[in-house]
């Protein structure tokens, strides 16, 4: 049966490049001194007299005469031209800047044909507050006075007075992409949401090693969890992880395509993968929480000079001025609560377990005070079930989100969360009443209706599932954009022959859930070389096929000694990955460790293998005797980590009718022969012989994995 586990660590965002303002204003100044000198250097006018006329000559070698003006405004007025002044002045600036508004072609010819007079543009536009390196750049939005996007001639007018603007100048400013516009009125730069780091306890169950700086944590009974993969190097480019098989796999273009869900906005906790809480988009307005009864009040000065120094980071200074407050007001809930956030931050800071747990008594301390507010109470209980979660104290923070429920029965995330719970504790049964019942509250739920499709999907209700699945993706919701929704409603379609599997597979490489359509394993390290199949020589371990195929007859003998001579099986596979027939497997090692005595039924082929730690020591696979009986058909899947290639053993295959493909590629077994793949990418298998067949597995580590990376790795 399939669990939902979900643990409280997650790689910490790519930092977000730093701010360049600063830059920028020092650059427009210096620019501003040199365009300044250069236009007074080179604005010396190319004027020749002729017949009372001034004779401009253009840079393109053009030559066009305009009135001698003056005050007496002599000479006619020509297109483009101004009727008074000394003559239009070119300079090379001046063309330069010419060249940069409207490119090459557009200037020569609106210059050659006189439509507008530049120096009076560049002098008009000299008004705009613009940085002269985006005018060398083309980044003209700011000369965009007509809103199309770009600066021409139209604009060009309306900067001269010849043309209205289509839109007023605050308009303008407005839509420069450099800041938001908010709704209050203020217009402030997009900066990130703040992401707090995240706590490793001191518990080695619950490390997160530096190896694994780029996944989410791995649940170690190797049930599928989330681990977002990270984007594809240019090295892992190189390699078949998306677009020839994406393409290959989807086939016709006139499947019906899945409705993109809305990028979420994820909260801090969520993105650092803690429970998923929000059911709802969060409102325009977050209403800020009263934390402070009549009491709390009165000292009100003592506690906000307390948190002042807990923001600040003097986590010790904190502590000692929030425990003299509980000390001096012991029947203070704001109090309380600031000694439990303090601690909270000193866990973090120093990892401790220790820590997190006065922590999470002294939340509860603050909850349990008679006059504490209903902000300060749920506060302070919904903290604590996160870290008692976090602790692995999954009951523990049931019972705690079962007491908010009956406090806040209306409020349908609490719910939800206790739903998650349940299933963090492998009771489907409960999670599925408590999504049922949110779901008869509030039918279109989308966090809800998600996990109910997982549910169903988990106890085999494959069509029933479908519906949830994709209706809670679709809605958008917090926490239900999830690589394991995505895996689960692919392989509902592909089992119920709904092609358009594919496209929520690749809907889900494409929002970085999956590797690429046919890559779908949720447990990856970035960078590892990716393809379905391999030789021997690109794994480098020659030494350990070489071993196998050498000495396939004595493996064989001791499997063949091993099976029930009744059944001809090993112990049923239990995967649910059959569609139907028989398969039975005999598992030596499992998760790098050997499993009970099963090695003395076969203490030959366990010699073998116990110098190739590459397979015995690979804890995120497995080796074990496998066996399949005519007509087996095991429904396409994939494993659920790149970080192993699995190899293939032939010992007892008939002569037709046994085929495994991974990705479009199909192939049959040989006896004596190894075959290696990656069973991360997508594979099936058909057992249509007339008798059984019979191969060895033995699971490696990916050969690009460094020793650090092997040891640091959780098992799956």
């Amino acid at each position: 049966m399939q669990h939902y586990r979900h643990y409280g660590t997650s790689c910490p965002p790519e930092p977000c490049p730093a701010p360049v303002e600063e830059e920028v204003y020092a650059e427009e100044e210096v620019y501003g001194e040199e365009a300044e000198s250069l236009i007074q250097e080179e604005a010396e006018p190319m004027v020749k007299q002729t017949d009372g006329k001034t004779a401009v000559e253009s840079k393109n070698g053009k030559r066009s005469e305009r009135g001698g003006g003056g005050g007496e405004g002599g000479g006619e007025e020509e297109e483009g031209g101004g009727g008074g002044g000394t003559g239009t002045k070119y300079s090379m600036f001046t063309w330069f800047v010419v060249l940069a508004l409207l490119g090459v072609w557009s200037s020569v010819a609106v210059v050659y044909f006189e439509v507008v007079d530049y120096d009076s543009v560049i002098a008009r536009a000299k008004e705009f507050p613009m940085n002269l390196s985006d005018v060398l750049q083309g980044k003209l939005t700011a000369y965009d006075t007509d809103g199309d996007g770009d600066f021409d001639v139209e604009d060009a007018k309306v900067l001269l007075g010849l043309k209205a603007a289509d839109r007023p100048p605050e308009e303008r400013a407005d839509s420069s992409p450099s800041s938001v516009h908010h709704e209050d009125g203020n217009d402030e730069a997009a900066v990130p949401p703040l992401v707090e780091d995240v706590f490793v306890p001191d518990d080695p169950r619950h490390d997160l090693h530096p190896e694994e700086d780029h996944t989410e944590t791995i649940d170690t009974t190797g049930v599928l969890l989330e681990e977002r993969p990270p984007e594809e190097s240019p090295e892992s480019g190189r390699y078949l992880t998306s677009s020839k098989f994406s393409q290959q796999s989807v086939g016709a273009e006139n499947r019906s395509e899945p409705v993109e869900p809305q990028p979420q906005s994820d909260s801090p906790k969520e993105a650092r993968g803690d429970l998923h809480t929000h059911t709802a988009p969060p409102s325009a307005k977050t209403k800020k929480p009263k934390l402070l009864n009549k009491f709390d009040k009165t000292i009100k000065v003592e506690i906000d000079a307390a948190e002042k120094l807990r923001k600040k980071g003097k986590l010790e200074e904190a502590l000692r001025a929030f425990e003299s407050l509980v000390e001096q007001n012991p029947q203070s809930p704001r109090a309380r609560y600031g000694r439990a956030q303090v601690e909270d931050d000193l866990a973090e800071k120093l990892r401790s377990n220790d820590m997190l747990q006065k922590a999470i008594n002294s939340y509860r301390e603050a909850a349990e005070l008679p006059d504490a507010t209903s902000d300060l109470l749920r506060a302070a209980l919904k903290r604590r079930a996160e870290r008692q979660q976090f602790l692995g104290r999954i009951r523990g923070s049931l019972a705690t989100l079962e007491k908010m429920v009956q406090i806040f029965p209306d409020d349908i995330s609490l719910r939800n969360e206790m739903g998650v719970a349940h299933l963090l504790l492998g009771d489907n049964k409960g999670a599925s009443r408590v999504f049922g019942e949110v779901l008869a509250v509030a039918p279109s739920n989308g966090f809800a209706k998600v996990h109910y499709g997982f549910i169903l999907k988990s106890e085999n209700k494959i069509a029933e599932s479908i519906p949830y699945l994709k209706d809670g993706i679709e809605s958008g919701e917090p926490g239900t954009d999830d690589g394991r929704f995505y895996f689960h409603l692919g392989d509902a379609l592909q089992r119920v022959g709904d092609e358009s599997a594919y496209r929520w597979y690749e809907l889900g490489h494409k929002r970085g859930h999956f590797a690429s359509v046919w890559q779908r394993s949720l447990y990856n390290v970035d960078g590892l070389k990716a393809q379905p199949w391999w030789t021997a020589k690109e794994t480098g371990y020659t030494d350990l096929v070489r071993t196998l195929e050498r000495n396939w007859k004595t493996i064989r003998d001791e499997a063949l000694a091993m099976m029930d001579q009744k059944t001809g099986s090993f112990v049923p596979e239990e995967e649910n990955l059959r569609e139907r027939g028989e398969w039975g497997q005999y598992t030596l090692w499992q998760q790098g460790k050997k499993v009970g005595n099963a090695c003395q039924g076969v203490p030959k082929t366990c010699s073998l293998l116990e110098k190739h730690s590459e397979a015995t020591g690979c804890r995120r696979g497995q080796i074990k005797f496998s066996v399949m009986h005519p007509g087996t058909h095991v429904w396409p899947h994939t494993g659920p980590t790149n970080c192993r290639l699995r190899m293939h053993l032939g010992l007892v295959v008939p002569k037709h009718g046994c085929k495994i493909r991974c990705t479009d590629q199909t192939r049959e077994w040989e006896e004596g022969r190894v075959l290696i793949f990656d069973d991360s990418f997508e594979h099936e298998v058909w057992q249509e012989a007339g008798s059984y067949r019979l191969i060895f597995i033995v699971d490696v580590w990916h050969p690009e994995l460094t020793g650090p990376q092997r040891h640091g790795l959780s098992a799956i």
